[in-house]
């Protein structure tokens, strides 16, 4: 059953709620993608397919000095000194969120290296993993219990919030309560018909309605005749979720 909106979920800019993820090859690409998106976006993950272009804090510099807010997504994960080197270092690049994966001290040290104005976001379980791949590796828990056991470890560590697929979004909103950021990925608009990869997806409203601060789209705006009216169409659902 889908929660009701909380407080502090509204006083988050309607424009702001929607991420559009910038997965191209290079900064050429992405510069032309936000050109073209214009107002229609104000918020931008850049990931690992842009972390290997060479471009990547060039392009997350040129988005900043476009009043654009930049989710930094690199699910850092190593020994928890080089993650809290690592986490301070983006700290001072501008960026809004920034993605770790790990365990409790890989956590810990992210949020205590994270300064005043990052925000860190632990991922729980992948929108593109399925009940059967979890018990591929090894992993004696549902979907569900994973990704609660995760979100609740990254509260308890001091993290600003998680990514989750929306269909968990309002357990863990019950869960974590309204200070915790939830951010969903694998969001396919009502009339979409593909799902990719993707495979515990939800629409925008859903996603919201379930509990998400924010939503991560990507392909349905990429790879839409007109990405803005696209985007502007997300953009409008959003405003008729929250007013």
């Amino acid at each position: 059953m889908a929660t009701a909106i909380t407080e502090p979920a509204r006083r988050i800019a309607n424009r702001d709620r929607l991420i559009f993820a910038l997965d191209v090859p290079d900064l050429k690409g992405a510069k032309e993608l936000v050109t073209r998106l214009g107002d229609s976006v104000a918020f931008y993950k850049i990931g690992l397919e842009l972390a290997t272009s060479r471009h990547y804090f060039e392009l997350l510099d040129w988005l900043i000095e476009r009043d654009k807010k930049v989710f930094t997504d690199l699910k850092l994960y190593d020994i928890p000194a080089t993650v809290s080197a690592a986490v301070k270092q983006l700290s001072r690049s501008g960026a809004s969120f920034l993605t770790v994966h790990g365990d409790r001290a890989i956590m810990e040290a992210a949020a205590l290296a994270k300064g005043e104005h990052l925000k860190i976001l632990v991922v729980t379980v992948l929108t593109s993993i399925a009940p059967s791949d979890l018990a591929a590796m090894g992993i004696d828990l549902s979907v569900e219990e994973l990704v609660l056991k995760r979100a609740l470890q990254a509260a308890a560590a001091g993290c600003d919030g998680v990514i989750a697929s929306g269909l968990e979004a309002a357990p863990l909103r019950t869960a974590l309560g309204p200070r915790s950021l939830i951010v969903t990925p694998g969001i396919r608009p009502a009339d979409g018909a593909r799902n990719d990869d993707q495979r515990r997806v939800v629409t925008p409203t859903l996603a919201f309605r379930s509990g998400a601060d924010h939503i991560v789209v990507g392909r349905p705006i990429r790879d839409a005749a007109d990405p803005y009216q696209a985007a502007t169409a997300i953009q409008d659902e959003i405003a008729g979720v929250f007013g």
